[in-house]
């Protein structure tokens, strides 16, 4: 339970809870855009999109899902997520590298592509901080 001023943000995913911590401020990555959330926001349920989800000042990768708002918890259901600083810089770019090589002869190959340039973008601008 949110303590009095503050959210409560947790963030799972199917292996894990990634995060379960109060916070201030939540930004989250929906797949519209940026979405602000202080406490006594009105609840809210949206789609993520691939981004960076910022908890008062520390980031976390989120790779898509569902964020719902209520009563001053934020939670988020995401395949992926993860740490900024647990990001390898090397390993991040060489997702893109290949990312970049997958091929999008059709519709499906090239969603794919699209996707997976967008994570490993993410991932490398979040490791380079």
């Amino acid at each position: 339970m949110a303590k009095n001023g503050s959210l409560q943000c947790s963030v799972i995913t199917p292996e894990e809870q990634v995060l379960d911590t109060t916070a201030a401020s939540v930004v989250i990555p929906a797949h519209d855009g940026l979405v602000g959330i202080l406490k006594g926001r009105a609840p809210m349920l949206c789609e993520l999109g691939i981004g960076v989800l910022r908890v008062d000042s520390v980031e976390y990768f989120v790779d898509g899902g569902f964020a719902q708002v209520l009563d001053n918890n934020v939670t988020l259901l995401t395949e992926r997520a993860g740490a900024a600083d647990k990001i390898n810089r090397s390993e991040a770019q060489a997702a893109l590298a290949e990312a970049e090589q997958m091929p999008s002869s059709d519709e499906r190959s090239a969603e794919a592509r699209h996707k997976a340039i967008a994570r490993a973008k993410v991932r490398v601008k979040l490791a380079s901080k």
